[in-house]
């Protein structure tokens, strides 16, 4: 398993579009991606999963991923987290 932790620097936290940018960087992958934040985990391929988590600014977050891509995917979803200026 991989997984690292991040906190959210973006103002208006993960709303809409960028819980759709990250669900679409974690769609590429074979792994199982979970997204976890206050210690409830949804699937980062279910854009209605990350967004009942209603993650604002200043919140950490956990994206752990399992399988034979896991390594990659974790990479990905950080580089679209800093990219956009979310974590």
């Amino acid at each position: 398993m991989n997984e690292k932790t991040f906190t959210i620097i973006a103002e208006s936290g993960i709303h809409a579009r960028p819980a759709t940018l990250l669900v679409q960087a974690a769609s590429k992958f074979d792994a199982d991606i979970n997204l976890e934040y206050k210690g409830k985990q949804v699937n980062l391929k279910s854009i209605m999963g990350v967004m009942s988590l209603g993650i604002p600014k200043d919140a950490t977050i956990k994206v752990m991923a399992e399988g034979s891509d896991a390594a990659q995917a974790v990479e990905a979803l950080e580089e679209v987290l800093k990219k956009e200026n979310l974590a």
